[in-house]
């Protein structure tokens, strides 16, 4: 991993990590909205896309609401 030289300005930190507990607040918020849909969550791993369906079941396979 390359090292990235800290900057000088304190109040920087301070701002990046506010804009990063907002954008985890409106995932988490858009992840519950999705929940109350019947939309599964998602994520990728070794190159694959995976959906957690609302039982908790994990699959490969696009849910019905996934496709077109």
């Amino acid at each position: 991993m390359k090292e990235v030289k800290k900057f000088s300005n304190d109040k920087l930190y301070i701002e990046l990590v506010t804009i990063i507990r907002i954008a985890n607040k409106a995932v988490k918020k858009a992840k519950e909205e999705n929940l109350k849909f019947g939309i599964p969550d998602t994520f990728w791993k070794k190159g694959n896309l995976y959906y957690v369906l609302n039982n908790g079941e994990i699959t490969m396979t696009p849910p019905p609401i996934m496709r077109k």
